[in-house]
């Protein structure tokens, strides 16, 4: 089982960042501002429900604080940057974690992605799109 003790700080950064910014994609892929609070709150009630995760690992990344996005980071930025924050997470947990781990990881930026996209009431051409490019992105494609 792996742990955060496991991995870098840049390693555990991109991690987070993953996880956040699969949310934060989604949440901008579809952009109203009227919907940007309870999407915020579906991100932050779908990483508090994998705080029970048999994962240690994923127990760790659902207490991350903060998206790793600034306020005005533009869509493009959220999704270059979520995107390559994929890639070294999955690089980093095919490296140092034992295959489980790496799925465990998957389900949970997946579920928060999902999580996001139902929180208007239903998920949208446009978000299944975005889900599509998260799943490329984690090697699902």
């Amino acid at each position: 089982m792996a742990t955060k003790a496991d991995f870098s700080e840049d390693e555990w950064k991109a991690m987070e960042k993953g996880v956040t910014g699969a949310g934060m994609l989604v949440s901008v892929s579809d952009r109203d501002f009227t919907d940007s609070f309870g999407e915020a709150s579906a991100l932050a009630k779908a990483l508090a429900a994998h705080r029970e995760s048999p994962s240690e690992l994923v127990r760790e990344l659902a207490g991350t604080r903060g998206t790793g996005f600034g306020m005005t980071a533009s869509p493009q930025e959220v999704e270059s940057e979520t995107i390559a924050s994929l890639g070294v997470a999955l690089a980093t947990l095919t490296a140092k974690a034992p295959d489980e781990e790496i799925d465990a990881y998957r389900t949970l930026v997946l579920e928060v992605a999902d999580a996001v996209a139902e929180a208007k009431g239903g998920v949208t051409p446009v978000e299944e799109e975005t889900i599509g490019k998260l799943r490329l992105a984690l090697g699902q494609g």
